[in-house]
């Protein structure tokens, strides 16, 4: 018989197994539409704001420079600081960059809902699982940067632009500095003086099509972008409740 895996890595043996860790898992409104609830408004980002100063985020803190001086290839917060913890955090911090030996990223059932472009730092990372996170509904375009990344499990019906539902993605420009990253995500270069172009791309990471927030510094580094993938809008956008995406399939 099946059985399901939660916030482990793929390949693990049925025998090492655990049950389910998640008390609770996180909810929102932001798709509510897309099940016939309610009519598709303007979406909005999640503006909520990590508390630095709590036991939740001191903990992590400390539990990834853990897993940095072990050099371990694994990073689980679920595991590493428990689950009432975790359940307190809304990003992640900054200081994963450091990780450049994890292979595995586990967010299972987390309560995260957005991720610092510093993911792209993390140049060994084989394998990302954010399955059931279910506030996450976009990753930064830095994520791109993790080459070996082959492995990903990912809620796709809480995403923006969806393939099943394919609910709006919020406007552009949002200027939030919780979401800009130090370089450009395109061509890793500084940023003027000059306002900062955001947009929007979907494009296959791993196993999955994810909702991509671009910042570049120059309308050219825009251009310069992949083509997104097969189904989806063919171009970079600034979203909006009137973009026009490719029917529902």
């Amino acid at each position: 018989m099946y059985r399901p895996r939660f916030n482990q890595p793929s390949g693990t043996p049925d025998t090492e197994l655990k049950s389910n860790p998640v008390q609770h898992y996180a909810s929102c409104h932001c798709l509510d539409a897309q099940y016939g609830r309610v009519e598709w408004q303007e979406l909005l980002f999640h503006t909520e704001v990590q508390d630095t100063n709590s036991d939740a985020w001191n903990s992590l803190e400390a539990y990834i420079t853990k897993v940095r001086d072990d050099q371990s290839d694994e990073l689980n917060p679920m595991s590493g600081i428990g689950w009432e913890k975790w359940e307190q955090i809304v990003t992640l911090p900054k200081s994963i960059a450091t990780l450049k030996s994890v292979k595995s990223l586990s967010l299972y059932g987390s309560h995260l809902v957005r991720i610092p472009p510093e993911i792209g730092e993390m140049t060994n990372l084989e394998e990302f699982d954010p399955y059931t996170s279910r506030c996450l509904h976009w990753f930064p375009y830095e994520i791109t940067r993790c080459k070996k990344l082959k492995q990903s499990r990912v809620s796709t019906r809480c995403l923006y632009g969806n393939y099943r539902y394919r609910p709006p993605f919020p406007s552009l420009p949002h200027n939030s500095t919780a979401f800009l990253p130090s370089t450009c995500s395109v061509c890793g270069g500084p940023f003027s003086q000059q306002e900062i172009h955001q947009a929007w791309i979907s494009m296959r990471v791993a196993t999955d099509v994810l909702p991509l927030l671009v910042h570049a510094c120059s309308e050219n580094c825009i251009k310069n972008l992949p083509m997104p993938a097969s189904r989806y809008v063919q171009r970079p956008h600034l979203g909006g409740l009137h973009l026009e995406q490719p029917p529902a399939e």
